[in-house]
């Protein structure tokens, strides 16, 4: 009966002790002290919080460790949280939840440092009201798309809050926040023709220019291009497997599971890549296609934008405007001139959806992607300036 007992015994709820401590060697800490149950046995645990200097108050020290709070007491009555605020709330999500994905979690970690922090962080959660947030939503300089998504990230803090029994299921505030206009663009993308893609190649020197034909035939979006290794092409079924992303030279996953996927490689592209790769700083089977020959790791795509695609769009006479997503969307754009299907150009550009309906009727056969895909390709490297053992074959088509 005493075990029945301990086992439906209420957990206390603990707020653990600070105290400044000094060490040895350097200055002053504070030191938060509190209870683990580990093993039906219950031992004390110390942690370092942060310098005195950088912690001046005890109630700035207390503020630090709100967090860790939360996960101590995860069994506890949260009841006793009064007051808990979204700041609090933001750094035990970014403890535990915060996404793996690099880009992921450096554009999440932006939004909530930037915006959502400074202008929530010390506001209560039952103090969030969904007015509030959709007029200061509306007053921020930013893009609409930008709103959306810390619309969206809100709405995921107060998920976790949910999930966390920290508030009642069925009260998320930001579920009732509208932004409108979300899926308009400020200005329209920037779309090559195929005479402008002309008059850009002969300003990009190696490997940009490789990396922007690349880019233009095959629609892949910057962070694929740079993580690109020898071994993800079969040069005999003229295919490419996209299936990792680079961003900043941290190599991941590919943005979503519908970016992973085989792409059709025309034998022109082909022929050109594989010029390419005799005269590449690396190329075993293993080695990234363009590696940095400086890192031997993928390059920065930021740098190669500033530095070479934007001066060489105005040495071309195409204004500073041209960015790595400017041959996506070209791509997209040269497919609807060629008369794909909107399935196939669906799967080419490797969306999970173009239109939701568009679902149902499957995914498209490789031969159709190809087919689509070699108009681009011809519309890309016909006429424009290549390696000498490439021309005769085009020229003969």
């Amino acid at each position: 009966m005493k075990g029945a007992y301990l086992l439906f015994k209420r957990a206390r709820f603990q707020f653990g002790s600070l105290r400044t401590k000094k060490r040895a060697n350097g200055p002053d800490a504070w030191e938060f002290r509190f209870y683990e149950d580990t093993g039906g046995k219950r031992i004390r645990r110390y942690i370092t919080v942060g310098r005195a200097s950088q912690y001046p108050t005890a109630a700035a020290a207390r503020k630090a460790v709100q967090a860790l709070l939360l996960k101590i007491n995860s069994d506890a009555p949260q009841r006793a949280l009064v007051g808990l605020t979204l700041g609090t709330l933001m750094d035990r999500y970014i403890q535990e939840e915060l996404p793996e994905r690099y880009s992921t979690r450096v554009s999440y970690l932006s939004l909530l440092n930037r915006h959502i922090k400074p202008k929530w962080g010390d506001i209560p959660l039952d103090r969030v009201k969904a007015m509030v947030a959709e007029d200061w939503l509306k007053q921020l300089d930013l893009a609409p798309k930008t709103k959306a998504h810390i619309r969206s990230l809100m709405h995921l803090l107060f998920r976790c809050a949910e999930r966390w029994e920290l508030m009642e299921t069925g009260r998320n505030p930001i579920a009732l926040v509208r932004v409108k206009n979300c899926t308009k663009r400020l200005k329209r993308p920037r779309v090559l023709t195929v005479e402008e893609f002309y008059k850009l190649l002969p300003f990009l020197r190696e490997p940009y220019r490789t990396m922007v034909i690349t880019a233009q035939c095959l629609g892949l979006r910057v962070s694929e291009i740079v993580a690109l290794r020898w071994s993800d092409f079969d040069f005999e079924r003229l295919t490419l497997l996209v299936e990792r992303s680079a961003v900043k030279a941290r190599v991941d996953e590919v943005k979503t599971e519908y970016s992973r996927d085989e792409v059709p490689l025309h034998p022109d592209l082909a022929h050109i890549l594989l010029e390419w790769r005799e005269r590449a700083p690396f190329r075993g089977d293993t080695d990234w296609v363009f590696g940095s020959p400086i890192t031997g790791k993928p390059y920065y795509q930021e740098h190669i934008q500033k530095a070479h695609l934007r001066e060489a769009g105005k040495k071309a006479g195409l204004g500073a405007e041209i960015g790595w997503h400017t041959f996506r969307h070209s791509y997209r754009s040269w497919l609807d001139e060629t008369g794909a299907p909107m399935k196939v150009q669906q799967e080419l550009m490797r969306h999970a959806s173009i239109q939701t309906t568009m679902n149902v009727y499957g995914q498209a056969m490789l031969k159709s992607k190809r087919e689509a895909n070699s108009k681009v390709v011809e519309m890309a490297l016909r006429g424009a300036p290549l390696p000498r053992e490439v021309a005769p074959a085009i020229a003969a088509r």
